[in-house]
């Protein structure tokens, strides 16, 4: 199964996209919460100066969500806001539209993902919403990430993993 590529809503704070996984969602959960380094692309999406070799998400409320570049230093993408295994699971994103971390939890945009049990497998909706925090910009970043090559083609990075 793969990701498919649809918006949910018109909202212009708000990208919505969904994938079906043919696997129960507390192994889909785990798959996008624990290995995430095994399907996020990144050499392509890093924020760090050093070529990246993991994706890390801490397993509870207050965890950060980072990159591992190749010397091991970490580099913060947001923070844990709910840890509802295996059904639910929302992220501060601290990234700016220029895709620099920016610490300040007014300007995170929030990523909700939600762990769903269908017949067949799970079906994984991911929204990201909040744009409107970085005003002009946030017009830039949303349609950044609704675009080719952003979360529809990340959740089906994710979607062959599992």
């Amino acid at each position: 199964m793969t990701a498919r590529s649809t918006d949910a809503n018109d909202d212009p704070n708000s990208v919505r996209k969904v994938s079906m996984v043919a696997a129960p969602p507390a192994v889909a959960w785990r798959v996008f919460t624990e290995r995430m380094g095994t399907w996020w692309p990144l050499s392509v999406y890093k924020i760090g100066k050093v070529a990246a070799v993991d994706a890390v998400m801490e397993p509870r409320v207050g965890g950060r969500w980072y990159e591992v570049d190749a010397k091991g230093a970490e580099t913060e993408w947001g923070k844990v806001l709910a840890w509802d295994p295996p059904g639910r699971l929302l992220l501060a994103w601290h990234l700016t539209p220029e895709f620099e971390f920016d610490p300040d939890p007014d300007k995170a945009t929030d990523v909700e993902v939600t762990f769903t049990a269908i017949d067949g497998g799970t079906l994984v909706a991911l929204e990201h919403r909040g744009f409107e925090k970085h005003g002009l910009t946030g017009a830039q970043m949303r349609e950044s990430v609704a675009a080719p090559g952003g979360w529809a083609d990340l959740l089906e990075m994710y979607a062959k993993a599992v």
